[in-house]
C-alpha cells in the first residue's frame, strides 16, 4: 500500500475544512471482479468500518448509515454516495454527502482508477473532503487521522475479502 495524506488547511465560505488523500493498493483479483465488488452494496457494507446499512437507491446511487468517531466526537452519519464518470472496469468518480446531526457535515469526492497488472488489480484513488460544524473544530490532524484510518481499514478488509475469494463469490452471485 502506498498512501499520502495531508490537510488542505483551508476554509470555504461555508466554514468547511478541507483535506486530501491519495493512495494505491494492489488487490489480488482480476480487474473485472474488483470493479463488480466496488459496485456491490453488500461488499461495501462489509468493508466500511462502522457501516450499519448500505442500499442501492438507483443507478449509480447508494444510501449508507455509518457510525464513526473523529477524536472525541461520535456520530451516526447518513450518507449519499453518487457514482459519476463511469468507465467500466477502469474507474469512476464518487461524490459523497454525509450528515452527522449536531456533530457536523461532510462532503467529498474521490477519483478511483483500476489498472490490470497480471493477475492483480492496481487500485489508485485521489480523494478530497470537507467537513463542517463541530467536526471542523476538532482539528485537521485528528480529521486526517480518522480519514486515513477509515481508508486503511476499508482497503485492508476489501483486499482480504478479494484475496479469499469471498468478495468474488458475493458479487458473482455465489458462483
Amino acid at each position: 500500500m502506498i498512501a499520502q495524506y495531508g490537510a488542505a488547511q483551508q476554509a470555504s465560505n461555508e466554514g468547511l475544512r478541507g483535506m486530501e488523500q491519495i493512495g494505491e493498493y494492489r488487490i489480488p483479483a482480476e480487474r473485472q471482479a474488483v470493479w463488480r465488488a466496488l459496485n456491490d452494496p453488500a461488499m461495501l457494507k462489509c468493508c466500511i468500518d462502522g457501516c450499519m446499512s448500505m442500499e442501492r437507491r438507483g443507478a449509480g446511487e447508494f444510501a449508507a448509515v455509518v457510525k464513526a468517531r473523529v477524536g472525541p466526537l461520535h456520530a451516526t452519519f447518513n450518507a449519499v454516495l453518487r457514482l459519476a464518470d463511469l468507465r467500466p472496469p477502469e474507474g469512476y468518480s464518487i461524490h459523497i454527502e454525509a450528515k452527522g446531526g449536531p456533530v457536523g457535515v461532510g462532503k467529498g469526492r474521490a477519483e478511483v482508477t483500476l489498472e490490470a497488472d497480471g493477475g492483480v488489480t492496481v487500485l489508485r484513488y485521489k480523494a478530497s473532503a470537507e467537513v463542517g460544524g463541530r467536526l471542523a473544530q476538532v482539528g485537521s490532524r485528528l480529521i486526517d487521522g480518522a480519514a486515513r484510518n477509515m481508508a486503511e481499514r476499508f482497503f485492508a478488509a476489501f483486499k482480504a475479502k478479494m484475496s479469499t475469494g469471498t468478495g468474488r463469490l458475493a458479487v458473482d452471485g455465489g458462483a
